[in-house]
């Protein structure tokens, strides 16, 4: 039985074109894996703590060895890397914020690369034979064409991230001009509707291209 995991990073909930993309992306996904599970890791409601001591503490010490605090720091992270690894394919989603991807989706990586655990010794992956999509919103236009390009660390930065775990099966949505919905240019479902054959793609596995 397929499982999918969607990892929705936004903070604007529904207003969010990431979230619809997103939301998107699972009836599709739903549709072609009828048998499958969806599992929803929100974010903005998951009180994601950053990395500290106490968290590096027990990332790095062995569990026999935890003290209390070492326990209750690693937690999150055991918690959200079992998800990941009962995943087939991995969802996310997330608005670029300054050429980058979300604060809080930079903490929830930061909870799951973990050395012996999702990265080996030796630097290889340890969870592999699993596929990925990630969709970015942007305000603007950030297409290989487009005159800021080369300012798109998001798409770079999951590429290099999820790879660096053994995810290498990506497939990146860039979905940029958002800013044209606020505008009132057009409305999220219009904005949404004009994804559909990139988003039905990616769910269906019928597209590995990586955008830029």
């Amino acid at each position: 039985m397929p499982n999918l995991l969607v990892v929705d990073s936004s903070p604007r909930f529904e207003q969010s074109v990431s979230r619809a993309l997103t939301a998107s992306f699972v009836d599709k996904w739903k549709a072609t894996h009828p048998d499958g599970t969806v599992t929803h890791r929100d974010l903005p409601r998951s009180n994601i703590p950053f990395v500290d001591t106490a968290w590096i503490g027990g990332a790095f010490t062995p569990y026999e060895d935890h003290s209390t605090e070492h326990s209750a720091a690693i937690r999150i992270s055991d918690d959200l890397i079992a998800e990941l690894k009962n995943a087939d394919h991995i969802l996310i989603g997330t608005p670029m914020h300054n050429f980058s991807i979300s604060a809080l989706l930079k903490a929830y990586l930061d909870q799951i690369v973990r050395s012996g655990v999702t990265v080996s010794q030796s630097y290889e992956g340890m969870l592999k034979n699993k596929s990925a999509t990630a969709i970015i919103a942007t305000g603007g236009d950030f297409g290989p064409d487009a005159p800021y390009a080369s300012a798109n660390t998001a798409s770079s930065y999951l590429r290099q991230v999820l790879g660096f775990v053994g995810i290498t099966d990506l497939t990146i949505v860039l979905a940029g001009k958002t800013l044209a919905i606020d505008a009132g240019k057009t409305s999220l479902a219009e904005y949404v509707s004009e994804h559909d054959a990139e988003l039905s793609n990616a769910a269906t596995g019928r597209s590995t291209l990586l955008a830029a």
